[in-house]
């Protein structure tokens, strides 16, 4: 089984309602925003780095993010750009 469906099935059992891939290439930004329900990421490849609240958190290859509800971020993807799960409840 590859990394990316080991991920999702971990985030479906973990009641994530809405269960994605996403990627995006190197320099792409998401501007602040935030979302009603809880979020999870989880990086296949690459990095990308989310400011949440202020607080700076880059996220590489094997690692993961949760963002509360109502929270609000923004992001930048890596110089390789990344690939990764997003789960939303």
């Amino acid at each position: 089984m590859e990394l990316s469906e080991r991920y999702i099935q971990t985030l479906e059992k973990e009641g994530f309602t809405t269960v994605y891939e996403h990627q995006d290439p190197a320099g792409t930004t998401y501007s602040e925003h935030s979302h009603p329900g809880k979020i999870a990421i989880l990086v296949t490849d690459g990095s990308i780095t989310y400011d949440v609240a202020g607080e700076k958190k880059e996220v590489v290859a094997g690692g993961r993010l949760n963002i509360p509800a109502t929270v609000p971020y923004s992001a930048a993807v890596g110089s390789s750009g990344w690939i990764g799960i997003i789960g939303e409840e």
